[in-house]
């Protein structure tokens, strides 16, 4: 049976970690390497680090575009136990060569591989499909279809989530982590349409994101096709007001909420990694 991963999405801003509504409204959550100290004694699945500035070329959050901090990625890199994929501003064979020599399993690449899909094939080619993970940051049109958004969702492409899935898988993708905007840092549960719909499209794992709010909310994520789920409010915030608290459940809670999510539905796909 197919490990399913469950992944705590951490977003970087500066030197700080922030946590999002809809990309919008940073709140400020704590320090990276502390966060990481902690998880690495729940013995968390694998961390996710997104830098919300790296990409944008005007931000909304603060000042330009500032591409990969391979300092900072190298510090926490040191400090981490578990699998580690770090995402922003990535443009260039040689920051992905930079950033998986500071002992980052993975590299999950955004906007470049929307403005250029031939990237993704360099990447792979050289470094293994393993360690490229494409992410897609997909927002309900008005009239129901999904766009993907990149520039850290400040950007409409006019693209379709699910061919752009398909095209990057063909393109030597090792993963697809499909994040929902609308669904961020709601805490209403997963866009199980939008799961459904790209992990039934490509045959590599994908990594759902955006919407849990409580550990029931991992089930219909699996059940929708998520191989991994992933998520930031709900390891960083507790109770009705928010408060911060860094935490991830026990091993056996999180075993009985995603069995429930195998029982009869869409493959998983991929392989455990």
């Amino acid at each position: 049976m197919l490990q399913i991963r469950v992944i705590p999405c951490l977003l970087l801003q500066g030197d700080g970690l922030v946590k999002t509504i809809q990309f919008k409204d940073p709140k400020y959550v704590g320090d990276p390497i502390n966060a990481v100290r902690i998880y690495n004694k729940k013995e968390v699945d694998e961390l996710i680090f997104l830098d919300i500035l790296a990409s944008r070329k005007k931000s909304l959050f603060g000042p330009r575009a500032t591409g990969p901090r391979v300092d900072l990625i190298a510090k926490i890199s040191d400090e981490c136990f578990m699998p580690l994929a770090y995402g922003g501003g990535i443009k260039s064979v040689e920051q992905v060569r930079d950033i998986l020599g500071t002992g980052v399993e993975k590299v999950s690449i955004n906007t470049q591989a929307v403005e250029d899909p031939a990237f993704i094939r360099r990447a792979a080619d050289i470094f293994g499909s393993q360690s490229i993970v494409v992410a897609i940051d997909a927002k309900r049109r008005p009239d129901g279809k999904y766009e993907v958004y990149t520039h850290g969702g400040a950007k409409p492409c006019g693209i379709d989530p699910v061919s752009h899935a398909r095209r990057m898988e063909e393109m030597g993708a090792g993963e697809i982590f499909i994040n929902s905007i609308d669904h961020d840092g709601m805490m209403n549960g997963y866009d199980q349409e939008l799961i459904k719909s790209v992990s039934s499209a490509v045959k590599v794992p994908v990594i759902a994101c955006g919407g849990a709010g409580r550990i029931e909310d991992f089930a219909p994520a699996v059940k929708a096709g998520a191989s991994a789920v992933a998520a930031g409010s709900f390891f960083v915030f507790h109770g009705k007001r928010r408060a911060v608290l860094i935490n991830y459940p026990a091993r056996a809670e999180l075993g009985s909420v995603l069995d429930a999510g195998r029982e009869p539905g869409p493959s998983t796909g991929g392989a455990m990694l």
